[in-house]
């Protein structure tokens, strides 16, 4: 017990002018331990929401290894702003009989008091944590509100362009010719009631499409292009369509035109079936021109709503290696397949279009046991 050391713990997750650094936190720390021996541990870019910092868990596997005789930081909140994690914490330090140390907060853990006192710092330390939260939670739906792009992947069909809305520099869609033109094949094809989802993918991979990064189209893009607001010419059937769905439209009637697009944003604690459950949403018109017309856009919508045969979102069955296995010829993932009462692994892109030679005959028994 005798050779164990003292550590320094430090955190910073952003680094900004008003945030303490790294290196000046260590400099308090270690005046306070007014020299002698001691390891530093730093994490640069991680939250104190949560303990899944590696510095952090090299730390604790040393004081289990009975390596840290005291841990000394800056402040309390570098080292957590959870009350369950800081609980847990204070049981591993008294367990391993390691003292801990806040140097700007000078708390005793040997005491009654002292304990207390850190216990009453945490709660505040989370209330502070989640109030950052519900700040940042509050900023991103104004501006999804006032119709800004909010960031992610440009949809296809669109590319985007600097634009300045109320003073504020953004981005803006703008239409993309060549790939506009396989959208509206895609619309146009699915509104035939005798069209599936895998008859389009199958004949515009064949015509030479291609979507994001090179691959062929999937059943799961097109899903999600067909039902996204983002391309239509928004106007009153749209508006009426959406109202009638219980989605929240942040735009009066008046303001649907027949022109813009749509920005539709999902809740949270919605079921895995939220692209057909559209109650509790939110729909706002945005900058961009749309390019599908209303009528044909509902026509595709519709039928989407009234399909149960595709799922993309289900919850894997039969294997627990679902999405954890890739093609080595497109890299999407494997997928299982019954055939004669033996499971297999196939390619879904294979599977979907043919665009992949797939990677052979694999029985998922045989996967599972390697």
């Amino acid at each position: 017990m005798n050779n164990r050391i003292d550590a320094i713990y430090a955190r910073q997750s952003v680094d900004k002018k008003d945030s303490i650094s790294i290196e000046s936190q260590i400099e308090f720390c270690k005046y306070e331990l007014k020299g002698g021996n001691c390891k530093e541990y730093t994490d640069k870019g991680y939250s104190g929401k949560n303990t899944d910092r590696p510095k952090f868990q090299e730390l604790v596997r040393d004081i289990k290894r009975g390596l840290i005789a005291k841990v000394v930081v800056y402040k309390l909140d570098r080292i957590s702003r959870s009350i369950l994690d800081f609980a847990n914490m204070m049981e591993l330090f008294q367990q391993y009989n390691v003292e801990f140390v806040s140097s700007t907060e000078k708390f005793d853990t040997s005491t009654p008091m002292g304990r207390a006192m850190l216990n009453i710092c945490i709660v505040f330390a989370q209330l502070e944590r989640e109030t950052i939260q519900k700040r940042v939670q509050d900023a991103w739906y104004s501006r999804c509100q006032r119709g800004f792009k909010m960031g992610g992947k440009t949809p296809y069909g669109f590319r985007t362009e600097p634009y300045v809305m109320d003073g504020v520099r953004t981005k803006k869609l703008v239409i993309e010719p060549t790939e506009a033109a396989f959208v509206r094949q895609m619309y146009e094809m699915y509104a035939d009631p005798q069209v599936s989802l895998h008859d389009i993918t199958k004949k515009l991979t064949a015509d030479g499409m291609r979507t994001y990064h090179g691959r062929p189209l999937s059943r799961a893009t097109l899903s999600v292009i067909l039902r996204n607001p983002i391309y239509v010419m928004a106007d009153l059937d749209i508006y009426e369509f959406y109202k009638s769905q219980g989605t929240d439209i942040y735009n009066d009637a008046a303001d649907f035109a027949g022109t813009n697009g749509c920005y539709y944003y999902q809740g949270k604690g919605n079921t895995e079936d939220k692209h057909k459950h559209l109650q509790g949403q939110t729909l706002v018109l945005a900058p961009h021109e749309g390019f599908i017309p209303s009528e044909l856009w509902l026509k595709c919508r519709k039928k989407l709503l009234a399909s149960h045969t595709y799922q993309p979102a289900r919850k894997a069955r039969n294997t627990w290696m679902a999405g954890k296995i890739k093609c080595g010829k497109c890299g999407y993932a494997l997928m299982s397949a019954h055939s004669n009462g033996i499971l297999y692994m196939r390619c879904t892109v294979h599977a979907d279009s043919k665009a992949c030679p797939g990677c052979g005959c694999v029985k998922l028994h045989e996967l599972e046991a390697v």
